[in-house]
């Protein structure tokens, strides 16, 4: 049973692998819904909140990637974990720069599929960790966000990160003025197999909701050959 049951929307056209999914991630003690496509999952969306999206890359029509990329340009922070019969390191980049927070290889051992479904749906909630103390506000000039409730108040009003970015800001920021390598990121992101070109994706992501310029950043700064480094302030 998981630490906490989570409402979980499989999204693939693929009836019999979503019917798999509902029944696996039913025995893991979450709440599970099912959708074909793009346009029956914005249906279920727009009913209710849902914890996590399990999306299906390879989708006739809208394809996963297009959905995903559509609900964050909606500004719909919900994780989502991508599932792809097409697994290589430029299909993985793929996914993280369409918005989402995980991906998973098909063929896949269910056992790994819930450990990934666990680990997003604690970095969505990263000041629950029981391992760290809680962070307080950290200030970016204008922008402020606060880990509690996971919220980045701003001149645009309040926004959510997605649990990739949430994860990456709280990791830079608990080691404020100090570098932290690609693979140190990629390890606090619970995605050290993902490589160091999903760490700038995600970089990137995070610099265009904190700066005000994400082509001049003033507080997410890249050390050449070294990594990153937040150097938050007023």
């Amino acid at each position: 049973m998981p630490e906490t049951a989570a409402d979980i929307l499989v999204v693939d056209d693929d009836a019999r692998l979503r019917g798999l999914l509902q029944r696996f991630l039913a025995e893991q003690g979450h709440r599970v819904a099912v959708a074909a496509d793009g346009p029956s999952a914005r249906a279920a969306l727009a009913a209710m909140a849902f914890d996590l999206l399990v999306v299906d890359v390879m989708m006739p029509g809208e394809s996963g990637l297009e959905f995903v990329e559509s609900l964050r340009r909606a500004g719909n922070d919900t994780p989502v974990l991508m599932l792809t019969a097409r697994g290589d390191p430029d299909d993985r980049v793929a996914g993280f720069e369409h918005g989402a927070d995980d991906y998973l290889a098909k063929p896949f051992d269910p056992r790994e599929l819930a450990l990934r479904i666990r680990t997003i749906l604690k970095r969505a909630q990263p000041a629950a960790a029981p391992a760290a103390a809680p962070l307080g506000p950290i200030q970016l000039g204008t922008r402020w966000y606060d880990p509690a409730r996971n919220e980045l108040h701003g001149p645009e009003g309040v926004q959510r990160l997605t649990g990739g970015e949430a994860a990456l800001l709280v990791a830079l920021a608990r080691r404020a003025g100090e570098v932290l390598s690609r693979e140190e990121i990629a390890a606090a992101l619970g995605t050290p197999e993902a490589g160091e070109r999903s760490v700038d994706v995600q970089v990137t992501r995070l610099r265009r909701k904190i700066e005000a310029d994400p082509r001049e950043p003033r507080f997410l700064h890249t050390v050449r050959h070294r990594g990153y480094v937040l150097r938050p302030g007023p």
